[in-house]
């Protein structure tokens, strides 16, 4: 169903915002988090995204938008270089992580991944305990002792907003747990890593209402702490969700812009017939 650029306007009014002492700018907020400068990435010889530049600034939600095969899910995949365990690929520009080229040869790719996080579309928990499932990143990490890997998992499973609810279950499976609950039991793992960053490839995408809803509740909190970027098809939840949208298209960046004016004000003909479902 078309929405019309006044339903989305209705919809960013009605977003969630932080207390103003929150988001008082601060120094870290002068260079961006993430960013990539005339990028180009190659499937053996086929080229997925064309000299795509974007900055995402940090501890702010930066959504993904587009038509399926336009490059976004590409895009997000060469952030914490998840695209370097498909054969012939190929990138040309740079991705930088704080200012560090993340595909400089001295890069520790293992380390790189703790720092940015991912959490796919389907929730894959480990066929592991609750526990265990969180405490598996520390634990490869070297990290042995047991009463810091408790403080680790219970920290994690508050920060994704699901302690309460299995505080007395941590040894139980945690393939036992509900879809929803097992998408937050995903993050819950990435957290556990200490990230700064939080990579989310459609989390939402396979939960019901009720739990896309808690979903996005969390990604609001999370945003205080952490940079995320999301891709998703769901033009209201990014309209509910982001600070910033990019839209791609055909392996192009159109149009990035802050949330409230790319959806209320678009300046590219082909944003707004995008995000108002004229196609895609």
């Amino acid at each position: 169903m078309a929405t019309t650029l006044q339903g989305f306007t209705q919809i960013v009014n009605r977003k969630k915002t932080l207390p103003t002492e929150d988001i008082t700018p601060s120094p870290l907020k002068t260079r961006p988090m993430i960013e990539s400068c005339n990028l180009d990435f190659f499937y053996g010889e086929s080229q997925a995204l064309f000299d795509v530049s974007l900055q995402v600034p940090p501890r702010s939600v930066m959504a993904l938008i587009g038509p399926s095969g336009c490059g976004k899910s590409t895009y997000l995949r060469t952030l914490n270089r998840m695209n370097d365990i498909i054969e012939d690929v190929r990138l040309e520009g740079k991705v930088l992580v704080e200012g560090i080229d993340i595909y400089a040869p001295q890069i520790d790719v293992v380390a790189l991944r703790k720092k940015v996080g991912m959490v796919f579309q389907k929730s894959i928990p480990f066929p592991k305990s609750i526990f265990d499932n969180v405490a598996y990143g520390p634990r490869i990490a070297g990290q042995r002792n047991k009463n810091i890997l408790k403080e680790i998992v219970e920290q994690s499973l508050e920060r994704a907003a699901l302690w309460k609810e299995v505080k007395d279950r941590l040894n139980d499976s945690a393939l036992a747990l509900s879809g929803g609950q097992q998408q937050r039991l995903c993050i819950a793992r990435a957290l556990a890593t200490n990230p700064d960053v939080l990579l989310m490839d459609e989390p939402a995408s396979a939960l019901d209402p009720a739990s896309t809803a808690r979903i996005e509740d969390l990604i609001f909190e999370l945003k205080q702490n952490y940079t995320i970027v999301i891709v998703t098809h769901n033009m209201q939840q990014a309209a509910r969700i982001s600070d910033e949208t990019a839209f791609f298209f055909e392996g192009n960046l159109i149009e990035v812009g802050e949330t409230e004016q790319l959806f209320t004000n678009p300046k590219e003909k082909k944003t707004e017939d995008y995000i108002t479902g004229r196609f895609g």
